[in-house]
């Protein structure tokens, strides 16, 4: 999943190489946690949005699999 998050933002940006993801677990819920570059944090989220939400639909399809709830965060 982390390499998922990695690819669909990396071409958003314009520090790839600044991408993080961190996995936080608990019982019922992932928790992935992206932070990018001070200058790209309003490219990841778009206008209202919109890519955030868009990526975090992804995410979210990719994993219905799994048995925990999956949550992203972006900081």
């Amino acid at each position: 999943m982390k390499a998922l998050i990695e690819t669909m933002v990396a071409p958003l940006v314009d520090h790839p190489e600044d991408i993080q993801v961190t996995v936080k677990e608990d019982e019922e819920k992932l928790t992935y946690h992206l932070t990018v570059h001070q200058e790209d944090v309003g490219k990841v989220i778009g206008k209202n949005g919109r890519i955030a939400k868009a990526v975090r639909t992804v995410v979210y399809a990719a994993g219905s699999d799994e048995t925990k709830r999956i949550y992203l965060d972006i900081m």
